[in-house]
């Protein structure tokens, strides 16, 4: 019973109702999805891409030097990018903090 039981536990969980998450506002269910590992993530991944890529093309042309060169190069390349493609839609919105 307990072999059955754990086979047909994942197989009936739907991976959508795992995924999605509720809050109340205002006396209603609000639903939403929880964000992807790359959603959450996305700064750092691109940055230790942007490093890694600049690491690889710096080694392949000035070997251990150039590779350190590079890293940094592209880790540097990487943060202005995240810089200048980051959200703009929270910055004008003020936070209203209410202490009752």
């Amino acid at each position: 019973m307990a072999v059955l039981l754990a086979i047909m536990v994942p197989v009936l969980a739907n991976i959508a109702n795992a995924q999605t998450r509720y809050y109340y506002r205002n006396g209603h269910r609000v639903y939403y999805k929880k964000r992807s590992f790359y959603q959450r993530h996305r700064k750092i991944l691109n940055v230790a891409g942007g490093a890694g890529g600049g690491a690889l093309v710096g080694g392949l042309i000035g070997g251990r030097r150039g590779a350190g060169i590079g890293m940094l190069a592209g880790g540097g390349g990487a943060v202005l990018y995240n810089h200048k493609h980051r959200n703009h839609r929270y910055r004008s919105q003020r936070r209203v903090i209410r202490n009752y």
